[in-house]
């Protein structure tokens, strides 16, 4: 993926009250993208093959109920053909095509309906289920329905959390882009949310051409990151 230049990254503040701040985009000029994946229900290994073959950078950000397929919640999901076909292994070799596996929770909550030990038992938990997994400790959180709180922020600090991070834009059925600005285009900075679900491996394939298609590049979410928090 595609490295921040000198100086190319702006600054996102760290919040007064000390807790992770909660990020929607990267701030760059450069026209460079990030892609993210959701919860965990469908494991395509052509998903998996292009991810790796093509060293596309991702990100993921698995839900625990998802990844081990304890009852489909997510009525999208049902009818996939690899419904957690490959549990934690299909992370672990995610992993080691170099996607960082990220916390969403346990079971998919709304964690606006939860206290703060409701909410730090769902964020805990998947961080403590992620390292015995994969072997390294979620540094980012991305609430169930981008939901959250000043308890949500105070539960993820607690459980080694550095950000939230929400999107700027969902990718539909069929790798369609469904924006959040009025002008329906891609902007620098962006970062695209897809999830884990039926014919992900042709979805990919049509979302990574119109990105590149349209003079955007794949960036290093991990890198960004880190050069927008110094």
């Amino acid at each position: 993926g595609a490295l921040p230049r000198p100086g190319e990254v702006g600054r996102v503040p760290r919040p007064a009250d000390g807790l992770p701040p909660v990020i929607s985009s990267i701030p760059t000029t450069r026209k460079v993208v990030f892609l993210t994946i959701d919860d965990g229900w469908e494991q395509d290994p052509g998903f998996l093959r292009r991810v790796r073959d093509r060293r596309i950078p991702i990100t993921a950000f698995v839900t625990r109920d998802a990844v081990e397929a304890r009852g489909a919640t997510d009525p999208t999901a049902q009818g996939g053909r690899f419904l957690g076909a490959g549990k934690w292994g299909y992370m672990r070799d995610l992993r080691d095509a170099g996607a960082p596996i990220e916390n969403h929770t346990l079971t998919h909550p709304n964690l606006l309906t939860l206290g703060y030990a409701g909410q730090r038992a769902e964020i805990c938990g998947a961080s403590k289920v992620i390292r015995k997994q994969t072997g390294r400790t979620p540094t980012l959180l991305r609430p169930p329905f981008g939901n959250q709180n000043s308890l949500t922020r105070r539960a993820a600090k607690s459980c080694g959390i550095d950000a939230l991070l929400l999107w700027t834009a969902t990718v539909q059925p069929g790798g369609k882009i469904a924006y959040q600005v009025p002008d329906k285009k891609l902007r620098p900075g962006d970062v695209l949310l897809m999830h884990f679900r039926p014919n992900l491996s042709r979805d990919f394939r049509v979302l990574v051409d119109k990105i590149r298609r349209r003079g955007f590049e794949l960036g290093n979410l991990d890198a960004y990151l880190k050069a927008a928090l110094r």
